[in-house]
């Protein structure tokens, strides 16, 4: 596999030397920083990460009950199901919601901590979960762009319904376990939009699929074409260009 450093230098080349970099998330009996309560969602602090800063969590640390099963680290309460259908009313019934994650299959790890790191600070991408992209509409293009270049499938970039932090790190475990070759946009969830930029979403590649992903980089629009070209030209200029380009 590619190592970090060339990955890096190629990310750049694709998306611009401005283009946040991606976070690496694993499980490991070693924490990469000291263990902070969440105290409510976990992408209060999960957004540090992209200014470079480590973040570990744990069973103790995540104090969101969806956060903590949604993380690996403890079963569903019940009362979730109530909650997300009448006071969130992201579902009809709790008996949806039941549904729902009944479908997503959460295995509790047995692992303590999960780390996140930004890329340059990561050794290598072994026993990685995935690749978290913080990622605006332009970014997004080329991401899944990329992901649907050697993948025909109607699933090969999906954008299933749960919670912001289902949509990083359930679906990247579960599709790894199952050895899929899917790739999720996520953070459409209302209650994790505050904690975000309001123009990003995720993009998340599951470590099963980023292996084969890594070998088709330069092989598709992200190098040399005049489309993506004037693209990425517009994701290094940001507000100084025109909306449209013509």
């Amino acid at each position: 596999m590619t190592d970090i450093s060339t990955f890096i230098q190629d990310f750049h080349e694709a998306f611009g030397e401005k283009a946040t970099l991606p976070i690496l998330f694993y499980y490991s009996d070693t924490p990469v920083s000291f263990p902070e309560k969440t105290n409510g969602c976990m992408f209060k602090l999960l957004v540090k990460v992209k200014e470079g800063q480590d973040v570990t969590l744990s069973a103790d640390t995540v104090t969101c009950g969806g956060g903590k099963h949604y993380a690996g680290f403890a079963p569903l309460p019940e009362r979730v199901y109530t909650f997300v259908s009448e006071k969130e009313r992201y579902k009809q019934t709790p008996q949806d919601v039941k549904e729902y994650v009944e479908r997503l299959d959460v295995k509790l790890t047995d692992r303590k901590y999960l780390n996140f790191v930004r890329i340059d600070r990561a050794a290598s991408f072994d026993g990685m979960e995935g690749l978290l992209f913080f990622a605006a509409p332009d970014m997004l293009s080329g991401l899944a762009t990329w992901a649907y270049f050697d993948n025909n499938a109607e699933d090969a970039v999906s954008a299933p319904f749960g919670a912001g932090c289902a949509s990083v790190i359930s679906h990247a475990v579960r599709e790894n376990r199952l050895g899929g070759r899917r790739t999720f946009i996520g953070l459409f969830d209302p209650s994790v939009r505050p904690y975000v930029e309001a123009n990003e979403l995720s993009f998340v590649i599951p470590a099963c699929r980023f292996a084969e992903m890594l070998r088709t980089m330069r092989e598709c629009c992200l190098f040399n074409t005049p489309a993506w070209a004037k693209v990425r030209h517009r994701m290094q200029e940001g507000d100084r260009v025109p909306r449209m380009i013509l």
